[in-house]
């Protein structure tokens, strides 16, 4: 997933029921879907985070020398003005990219 290029809203954003729920039928089912993708880019974003911010690391036995990193700090604030998880998921399920089956239906 390509973070840099997402057009998702930064801030929060209504959003017309009836084009959440015309994909399913059914509003529920859909924000069911929505919340599951949220959790999958979360994961994503929070895994990409934590293996960027290790490149940063220095292992210190002492607790008296605490160094700032600069590129740890840009790299911390470029995920902090990122869109929320489930603005991004939102958006993908409004573009048709979330793709969903229902295993009761055959």
């Amino acid at each position: 997933m390509d973070l840099k290029k997402t057009t998702a809203p930064v801030n929060t954003t209504t959003y017309n029921k009836t084009t959440i729920e015309e994909p399913t039928g059914n509003v529920y089912e859909a924000i069911t879907i929505i919340a599951k993708r949220a959790n999958q880019i979360n994961t994503e974003i929070k895994k990409e985070l934590i293996e960027k911010l290790e490149e940063f690391a220095t292992y210190n036995d002492s607790l008296e020398e605490i160094f700032e990193n600069k590129e740890q700090i840009e790299v911390s604030k470029f995920y902090e003005k990122l869109p929320k998880p489930h603005a991004l998921a939102v958006q993908e399920w409004l573009e048709g990219k979330i793709s969903y089956r229902d295993p009761n239906k055959q």
